[in-house]
C-alpha cells in the first residue's frame, strides 16, 4: 500500500486505535491530520510520526460532536495540503449505565461523539474528495453485545446503516465507504471500562493490538481495496465466530 501525496484525517487520533492508524498512514507516505479533543494526546501523535522520519502530520484539536470544530479540522487540512483523500471516523465514547437509569443528556452525548460526528465530517469532507475513502470505525457491539452499553451499541449500529446509505450517494465522486468492526483491542477503553476493571465482564477471545485495527483500516482506504464499499469488515480475530 502506498498513501503518499495522500491527505488522511483520522480522529480520534491522540491514542489508542486512531494513533496507531495515525503511525501507519504516515510510514505508508500519507499526510496525516490528527483530530483529537485532547491536545497533549493529539501533540504526542504527531511527534511520534516526527520521530520516525516517514509522512507528515498535524494536529487539528475538536470536539468531534461540533459542527464548527469539524469544519475548522477540515479546513486546517485543506489550508495546510489542499485536498482531503481520506477521512477515518475513529473518535468514540461509551457510558456504563442500564437504560433506565441512563440520563438523557449522556445519551445524548455518546450520540453524538460517536455517530453524529459521523455526519459531520462526512458533511464537510465529502465535498472535498475525490477517489477517496472514508472508513469509519464501528464495533462488535453493533452485532453482539453486552448489558449497559445501549448508547455505544446504537451508535455503532447506526454509523454501519449511514455507511450504506453514504456509500451510494458518493459512487459518482468516486468516494467509497465503509466500516471496520473491532472486537476486543488493547486500548485504554477497552482496559477503563468499570465493568472489566472490576470483573463483572471476562474479556473473552482473542484481544487484538490498535496495529491489527490500524492495517485493516489503511487496507479499506487503499487502492487495493477498490471493489470493497459500502459494507463492514469484522476484525476481531474470530471472537463473534468462537464465543
Amino acid at each position: 500500500m502506498d498513501f503518499s501525496n495522500r491527505v488522511c484525517l483520522v480522529t480520534g487520533g491522540g491514542s489508542g486505535i486512531g494513533r496507531a492508524t495515525c503511525q501507519r498512514f504516515a510510514c505508508l507516505g500519507a499526510d496525516v491530520v490528527v483530530v483529537d479533543v485532547n491536545a497533549p494526546h493529539g501533540h504526542e501523535t504527531v511527534q511520534l510520526i516526527a520521530a520516525g522520519r516517514k509522512g507528515r502530520a498535524i494536529f487539528a484539536a475538536a470536539d468531534v460532536s461540533d459542527a464548527k470544530a469539524v469544519e475548522n479540522a477540515v479546513e486546517l487540512a485543506i489550508r495546510q495540503w489542499g485536498k482531503i483523500d481520506v477521512v477515518v471516523n475513529n473518535a468514540a465514547i461509551m457510558t456504563f449505565d442500564p437504560v433506565v437509569k441512563l440520563s438523557e443528556a449522556d445519551w445524548d452525548r455518546v450520540l453524538a461523539v460517536n455517530l453524529k460526528s459521523v455526519f459531520l465530517f462526512s458533511k464537510y469532507a465529502a465535498p472535498r474528495m475525490r477517489h477517496g475513502a472514508i472508513i469509519n470505525v464501528s464495533s462488535v457491539h453493533a452485532h453482539e453485545t453486552t448489558k449497559n452499553v445501549s448508547p455505544y451499541v446504537a451508535s455503532k449500529g447506526g454509523m454501519e446503516a449511514f455507511c450504506r446509505a453514504l456509500a451510494i450517494e458518493l459512487t459518482d465522486q468516486d468516494v467509497r465507504v465503509n466500516c471496520v468492526a473491532p472486537g476486543a483491542v488493547d486500548t485504554p477503553m477497552l482496559w477503563n471500562n468499570p465493568n472489566v476493571k472490576s470483573g463483572k465482564e471476562q474479556v473473552r477471545g482473542a484481544i487484538g493490538k490498535p496495529e491489527d485495527i490500524a492495517d485493516a483500516i489503511c487496507f479499506l482506504a487503499s487502492d487495493e481495496a477498490r471493489f470493497i464499499n459500502g459494507t463492514t469488515v469484522v476484525v476481531d480475530g474470530g471472537r463473534l465466530d468462537l464465543l
